[in-house]
Order: C-alpha cells, then structure tokens, then sequence
C-alpha cells in the first residue's frame, strides 16, 4: 500500500508484508532505472519466509522520474549529481525512519536490482555500519573506471550478496569483482556469485540467497 509519511516529505513510500511498527526486521527494496517501486515490491512474497508469522516489513520507495540518477553507474560522479546525493539522503531518510519505531540497523536490509543495486551497495559503503544485509542484483559500487573505492567506517560482518550474469551488458564483471573486494575490505561477508550466461535479470538462486540472509534478521 502507499503509505504516506510526514516524516518523509517528498518521498513517495509503497509497503508490504508486516507493518512496520510491528516487524521484527525491515528491507528497502530499491528499483532499477525505468521501473517503479511496485515493481520491486513484487519480490516481497518471494523473499520472505515468515508471510504466516509476519515479521517483515518491505518498504519500497519510488525515484523521480523513475531513476535515482540519470546517467549510467560508470559516468563521472559529478555528471550523476544532484540525483544521486538525493537518492542517497531518501536512503538514510528511511534507515532513520525504520529506526524510530524501534528496528535497529543490524536488522534493516538493502536490496536493489540493477540502479537500485547500485544505489544499495554505494550506501552502504558510505555509511558503513552493520546491517542486516545489502543485497545487490546486478550492479556494483558507483564511479568511473579506475575509481579507487575509499570508505570510513566498517560494515563489521554484514553479509553482503552480489548477484550478476556474465552475460549482463550493462554490469561489467570487472566492476562485480572491484566491488566485492571493496566491500570486503571495509568487513563484509561478502558472497558473490556469477552466472554463466545470464543477461540482466534474477535467478532463482539470488532469490534463495536473499531469502536466507533476510531470514537469518527474524526469530523462528
């Protein structure tokens, strides 16, 4: 449902799955360019194995224009700005919003697809804390080729899932690989997995992967 929220002016915020004042653990499910925040929201039923006991609560918000940013993640950082300050700031704006009702970080995840994937991974290496999770499908840290990948802070064993195809023409596998030893370096568990012949698009396996860290975030 769209919810609307004083304490996110601007922000227009699709929810499923357990509200979040009740939830145990939260997810912010980031869209890829061109797609919407129900889109997203679509993965919900997918991802959560406590749809009886609801403890998850999915929380999908929708980019202007429907993209974070207007380039591609390989551009200059400065042709991606203002968005992609923007699209960051409506990220923390959330995490802080989930944090008032009494879910701590270590039980908030990001996963993304494609742009989303990409906005997930660059926050969290700018604010590297520990998460509940971050899970990116087809997409990598933000910058141009040769970007050196400098973070403060430490994600201090969040488990971070990078999923991508070997045959997805808009995320070269250079960029999965520098991401993942980034992410690494800054205390991620990092799991990465790439799939032989696949485009842009998700697998069941990414699917069961995330299942299982957003699982590992609620009580049995």
């Amino acid at each position: 449902m769209t919810a609307p929220d004083p304490l996110l002016p601007g922000v227009t915020l699709l929810t499923a799955g357990a509200p979040v004042e009740t939830a145990q653990a939260a997810v912010i499910l980031l869209h890829g360019r061109g797609a919407t925040a129900a889109d997203i929201l679509s993965l919900g039923p997918r991802l959560d194995s406590s749809r009886a006991t609801q403890k998850l609560a999915f929380l999908a918000p929708q980019a202007p224009g429907r993209a974070w940013y207007p380039h591609h993640f390989l551009a200059p950082l400065a042709e991606n700005e203002p968005a992609l300050s923007n699209a960051l700031a409506t990220v923390g704006a959330l995490i802080a919003r989930i944090e008032m009702t009494g879910i701590p970080v270590a039980r908030i995840a990001l996963l993304g697809f494609s742009q989303g994937a990409c906005l997930a991974l660059e926050y969290a290496a700018r604010h590297a804390r520990r998460y509940g999770g971050v899970i990116a499908l087809a997409g990598g840290l933000i910058g141009p080729p040769g970007t050196l990948f400098r973070y403060s802070g430490m994600l201090a064993g969040t488990p971070v899932f990078i999923g991508c195809g070997d045959s997805d023409p808009h995320i070269p596998l250079a960029r999965v690989n520098e991401s993942a030893e980034a992410l690494a370096e800054l205390g991620a568990r990092v799991d990465r997995r790439i799939y032989p012949g696949l485009g842009h698009s998700i697998v069941q396996d990414e699917i069961d992967a995330a299942r299982a860290i957003l699982h590992a975030l609620i009580d049995d």
